[in-house]
């Protein structure tokens, strides 16, 4: 799975990080979102004060586990969306420590 980044979690439950592409290299952080509906994002995704995507608290069906599940449109993505997981950083022991795992397929 090729990851597209990295967040650290917060103390107050945001995450903080860098969004790394091949021509994108843009510091991010996912702001916990007032929620006004049990569909609206937990949290938006921003780029200093550019919004880029929205993400929500998820429950995997297999495994129970609890994960974070991302969307991102920005012009630099070209007409597309990039749909994305945060996931444990490989090799690392640190648990607020996550990889922005892209989803190609959506």
């Amino acid at each position: 799975m090729p990851s597209i980044g990295q967040v650290t979690l917060q103390p107050d439950g945001s995450y903080k990080g860098r969004l790394s592409t091949l021509s994108i290299r843009q510091n991010i952080e996912l702001v916990l979102n007032k929620k006004k509906s049990e569909t609206s994002p937990d949290f938006r995704v921003m780029s200093g004060e550019v919004e880029i995507g929205a993400a929500w608290n998820r429950k995997a069906i297999s495994t129970g586990k609890d994960f974070v599940s991302l969307s991102l449109a920005a012009p630099e993505f070209g007409d597309r969306t990039l749909y994305a997981n945060l996931g444990r950083m490989p090799g690392s022991k640190e648990t607020k420590e996550f990889a922005i795992i892209w989803n190609p397929s959506g």
